[in-house]
């Protein structure tokens, strides 16, 4: 790839554009703490709480990520009608986004509580349960009203039922002439197929195409992953070693940003966030990958699901 230009060329472009995420939402919760002694009932460190935070996660995270770029971000997801997904709502709408939640009563907003001491995470605790399918029709339907409006679609998939449509929204994507970026779960691949573009990871890749023992195999098996989905592009994060763009073109790969590693969650999330904000704002698919590369350096800097600016990509 040649030298790409900064997020500033599309600043203005990004704040025209629009983005609409759809996907499993969850709110990430922190505790604080201090450890000062071992307990004396099991050999586990005793954690006083000092502070708490609370942050939007999953397609919720994708959503203000966007937001944070200065796009005009939707976020379409189900929540349980309970207290996490009113903070969830209170907590994006702070944050820019227009998010149209369809509320299952018998569903428990995902929670994912992490409990930190020393700067280290101690623990993480799941509070997770599938929305009815009810629910999910619902939201197919408006999903089908709000796809129209928006320049690029991204499908954040994390495995937690909210997308059990995700092949019908892909081809209404399609048929509606709309980029669809999809940030894949699971081993069955056949759900992303005709998508514009796939974001594996290195972990999730290799589950789906098997080991490779170079470069040269890695790129045969991605293409013909790519040929089988009929996909645009294939892009692999892949953590250390940067990140690989696969399309009828070739592979490129950009190597990782030089930077300390604090936290890596979350940091799938910034880069298909970043990737949808610059291809609506008319980003060829080379510069947007790696505008986004430098926006998964800055944001593994930070604790936690957390967001880039456009300043720190300057």
């Amino acid at each position: 790839m040649s030298s790409a230009p900064r997020f500033s060329a599309f600043a203005a472009a990004a704040a025209r554009a629009r983005v609409l995420v759809v996907g499993d939402v969850m709110l990430d919760r922190y505790w604080f703490g201090d450890v000062e002694r071992i307990s004396p009932e099991a050999p586990v460190p005793v954690v006083r709480i000092v502070r708490s935070e609370e942050r939007p996660g999953g397609a919720a995270n994708v959503a203000r990520n966007a937001a944070a770029l200065g796009a005009q971000v939707s976020l379409l997801s189900v929540v349980g009608a309970d207290e996490p997904g009113a903070t969830l709502a209170r907590l994006l709408a702070a944050e820019g986004v227009i998010a149209s939640f369809q509320r299952d009563a018998a569903l428990s907003t995902t929670v994912k509580l992490r409990v930190i001491g020393r700067q280290q995470q101690l623990l993480r605790i799941d509070l997770e349960t599938s929305p009815s399918h009810e629910v999910l029709a619902a939201k197919l339907a408006d999903y089908g009203r709000l796809v129209g409006a928006a320049d690029a679609v991204i499908l954040s998939d994390y495995g937690k039922g909210g997308l059990a449509h995700i092949t019908a929204m892909i081809e209404q994507a399609h048929a509606a002439g709309k980029r669809v970026l999809v940030d894949p779960k699971g081993v069955d691949y056949t759900r992303y197929r005709r998508a514009t573009l796939l974001t594996p990871n290195r972990a999730e890749l290799r589950d789906i195409v098997g080991p490779w023992k170079d470069e040269a195999d890695l790129t045969a098996r991605a293409q013909r992953l790519r040929a089988d989905l009929a996909l645009e592009a294939l892009l692999v994060t892949r953590s250390e070693e940067g990140m690989t763009l696969f399309t009828a073109q070739g592979a490129q790969t950009i190597p990782a940003q030089a930077r300390e590693v604090y936290d890596v969650s979350g940091a799938g999330d910034t880069v298909i966030a970043t990737l949808g904000v610059l291809l609506a704002a008319g980003a060829s698919l080379p510069d947007a990958v790696r505008i986004a590369n430098e926006a998964a350096g800055v944001v593994v800097g930070k604790l936690g699901t957390a967001v880039v600016h456009p300043q720190e990509l300057a």
